[in-house]
């Protein structure tokens, strides 16, 4: 793992268009919810067998609600030997502080999902 970045970095590399790839580490249902724009998915249960998928990144940033859980994430995709040229941070402040300063997007509600939840987190 390289550190911690931004959320003002991890904006301005998704507005610069920069090669990088922002790895959410929620479960399915609460990135549906909402999420940064152009991230993805990969729940933090799924990483150990899901982290070569991410071996030919050159800039992989994790993101959690608040930034702790994301900390473990970026380690152990950075001690993963197909990650070992990567550049392998987590978002500062998590998507908490992320939202709060720039939204997230969010998809559509489903049907039987509640409407009236206090956290996307």
């Amino acid at each position: 793992m390289d550190g911690e970045i931004s959320t003002d970095e991890v904006k301005e590399l998704l507005e610069d268009d920069a090669d990088v790839r922002i790895v959410d580490i929620r479960d399915e249902r609460n990135f549906k919810h909402s999420h940064i724009p152009g991230s993805e998915n990969i729940p933090f249960h799924e990483l150990t067998d899901r982290v070569d998928e991410l071996e030919d990144d050159d800039h992989i940033v994790t993101v959690c609600p608040h930034g702790k859980a994301s900390v473990q994430a970026a380690q152990l995709i950075g001690s993963y030997e197909g990650t070992a040229d990567a550049r392998v941070e987590s978002m500062a402040g998590g998507l908490d502080k992320y939202g709060m300063k720039f939204g997230l997007v969010r998809e559509e509600e489903q049907r039987d999902e509640p409407t009236d939840r206090e956290s996307p987190f």
